[in-house]
């Protein structure tokens, strides 16, 4: 199965050159479709001619963002050397509120370029 996420010019540069080989979503109805050797391509948002094609695989399914953020190698899920230290759960509530983190739980998608 294919399916498609957009994606900010920062993570996606960092996937498109292989640097971030995680990526972090809500586990909502979207994402609970998703399974190892799916094809996700991702589309820069501000320009949705820039794609990159990835497989699934392994997904991490976790409670929230904070566990996450425990368990994974957050070098991998978009993280530098330059930002790791300040690297906090709480970064991902911009994009996902705790109330929806709390009901549909998180996942890590760990993905390869084709």
């Amino acid at each position: 199965m294919k399916h498609i996420m957009r994606l900010n010019s920062e993570p996606f540069e960092m996937i498109k050159s292989g640097i971030k080989t995680i990526e972090l979503r809500l586990y909502d109805e979207k994402r609970s479709k998703i399974r190892v050797g799916d094809e996700i391509e991702f589309l820069l948002a501000t320009d949705e001619s820039l794609r990159c094609s990835c497989t699934v695989r392994r997904l991490y399914r976790f409670s929230s963002f904070e566990e996450l953020y425990g368990a994974l190698p957050l070098l991998k899920c978009g993280y530098t050397e330059k930002d790791i230290e300040a690297a906090h759960y709480t970064d991902m509530e911009k994009y996902y509120s705790r109330e929806k983190q709390k009901e549909y739980g998180v996942v890590g998608i760990e993905i390869e370029l084709l």
